[in-house]
């Protein structure tokens, strides 16, 4: 199955339509057309100036069309939007002192609860790990079940260092 009918299969899917309502879709061709304006418009019947079907093997989305510059003047680049940072306008709403600080110590707290929990699960399966040997459950007659379970406890673990990792640079940026 190629990558243009997963993806025509799993939209259909998604839009909760029958496979058989969908099928037809699904092998039907995309034209590049241009508009009138420059703009080039994906669409599925060759209506309009200059349409030529697209080959969609290699394809998973189609990229956005570029709009035409304005007149006059020239487009800015994505670094100078960035770099000229720009105040708020004089009558956008601005948060006092106060409740930011309010804001930024319920965040905190809301953290360090997480970070806590975190730190309790991470103990709970370190001591049911035993450092790689952990205790054969009775369920686990079949050594590849005792076997999973010590890789599922390895990636918990892994995953649990990490969530207390993030939450730990979370935190580090909260202003005291």
């Amino acid at each position: 199955m190629t990558v243009r009918y997963r993806f025509a299969l799993a939209a259909c899917v998604l839009a909760g339509t029958g496979l058989a309502a969908c099928l037809p879709s699904a092998l039907a061709q995309v034209y590049r057309c241009d508009s009138p304006n420059g703009v080039p418009v994906y669409q599925g019947t060759p209506k309009g100036e200059n349409c030529r079907p697209v080959d969609l093997q290699p394809l998973t989305t189609i990229p956005a069309p570029k709009l035409p510059a304005a007149q006059g003047a020239p487009a800015p680049s994505p670094a100078s939007r960035v770099s000229s940072a720009r105040p708020s306008p004089e009558g956008f709403p601005k948060v006092d002192a106060a409740a930011q600080r309010a804001r930024d110590d319920d965040r905190r707290r809301i953290l360090e609860d997480e970070l806590q929990k975190e730190q309790a699960r991470l103990d709970e399966l370190k001591a049911e790990y035993k450092d790689g040997e952990p205790d054969r459950l009775g369920n686990e007659r079949n050594y590849q079940k005792y076997l999973d379970r010590v890789a599922r406890l390895e990636e918990d673990i892994a995953r649990t260092e990490s969530n207390i990792a993030s939450l730990r640079r979370e935190l580090s940026t909260i202003r005291p």
